[in-house]
């Protein structure tokens, strides 16, 4: 059974910039791609970033790419999500989530492939 516990959230005016981290324990960590994940009020939660087990592949959707990056550090079980100019719209709580045993970006972004989900962070973007 995987632990995750995600921290860093925060307020942040629009421009500004936060990381999220992600401390994974109870399964091996470095044999599984990590996605971090969003849910605002009234909406469906959203992918947001996936990193492979090597960290060879990452997965951004359109609504963040360019904006957020994703990497992990296997050692210290953790995975992190670097946020810069943050918009009002990013605003909600971010999940992370263990994914499949896959480096490959076709696999990796597979929503339905994520489980384990932590109990969150909230960011709150003030325009």
């Amino acid at each position: 059974q995987v632990q995750l516990v995600e921290s860093g959230g925060g307020l942040v005016q629009a421009g500004g910039s936060l990381r999220l981290s992600c401390a994974a324990s109870g399964r091996t960590f470095s044999s599984y791609a990590m996605g971090w994940f969003r849910q605002a009020p009234g909406k469906e939660r959203e992918f947001v970033a996936a990193i492979g087990p090597s960290s060879s592949s990452t997965y951004f959707p359109d609504s963040v790419k360019g904006r957020f990056t994703i990497s992990r550090d296997n050692a210290k079980n953790t995975v992190y999500l670097q946020m810069s100019r943050l918009k009002p719209e990013d605003t909600a709580v971010y999940y992370c989530a263990i994914g499949p045993a896959a480096d490959s970006m076709v696999v990796i972004k597979l929503i339905q492939l994520y489980s384990g989900w932590g109990q969150g962070t909230q960011v709150t973007v003030s325009s």
